[in-house]
């Protein structure tokens, strides 16, 4: 059994989506941040960087944090949705941009363009033209692909499911994905997996998901 400590964030969903595929059996510890709960000295024995999400997998006794990780070790343990040889590295490769890149870079133009617009032309400017570059980076590779990693119809990995949940923010980042061909369709075609959906409702439900059009 596995304890998932999360929050409706788009890190909090990627491993929430995660488990939804996989099958397997979590409880949900809900980590309210908008009231601090994530700075609890019990959450913080878990996760020491005080950030959703976390898990306990008390099948080996491991816990751990930083999305990345977490869902590196789930796809290992349960030998789903990652891939072998060369493109297990380029599934790296993307999972990595994600984290080092695209959540970052779009969580700060929900900072100063969604929720404090006005405050910083230039940070607004500068993380906007940012979002720009990243999604054109994201449809580039997107080009003749269902999936980030493999040709064609490619493999549906971890990298797909912890780039998603961002994507699904992009009315808060000022993104209309008509402009992005390729990433609409993909954002679709995930959207249409039923535990993605389930997924994005975790821990609890906030809005309808956004449909991409």
């Amino acid at each position: 059994m596995i304890d998932l400590y999360s929050w409706t964030t788009p890190n909090g969903r990627k491993v929430s989506i995660l488990l939804e595929e996989l099958g397997v059996p979590y409880t949900v510890k809900p980590i309210d941040i908008s009231k601090d709960e994530q700075f609890a000295p019990e959450f913080l024995k878990i996760a020491p960087n005080n950030r959703i999400p976390a898990i306990v997998d008390h099948d080996t006794g491991i816990h751990l944090m930083e999305t990345g990780a977490i869902m590196m070790y789930l796809a290992q343990k349960y030998d789903r949705f990652q891939v072998a040889g060369d493109e297990y590295w380029r599934m790296v490769e993307w999972l990595m941009w994600q984290m080092g890149g695209l959540g970052p870079m779009l969580g700060q133009v929900h900072h100063f363009v969604k929720y404090n617009a006005g405050k910083s032309p230039y940070a607004e400017e500068r993380y906007s033209k940012e979002a720009q570059r990243l999604y054109k980076v994201l449809n580039t590779r997107l080009e003749g692909r269902d999936y980030v990693v493999g040709e064609g119809k490619g493999s549906y990995t971890i990298a797909d499911m912890a780039i998603w949940p961002w994507i699904s923010r992009y009315d808060w980042q000022g993104i209309d994905l008509a402009d992005f061909a390729n990433i609409r369709d993909w954002y679709k075609r995930i959207l249409e997996r039923p535990a993605v959906q389930r997924g994005y409702h975790v821990p609890k439900y906030v809005q309808d998901i956004p449909q991409g059009s």
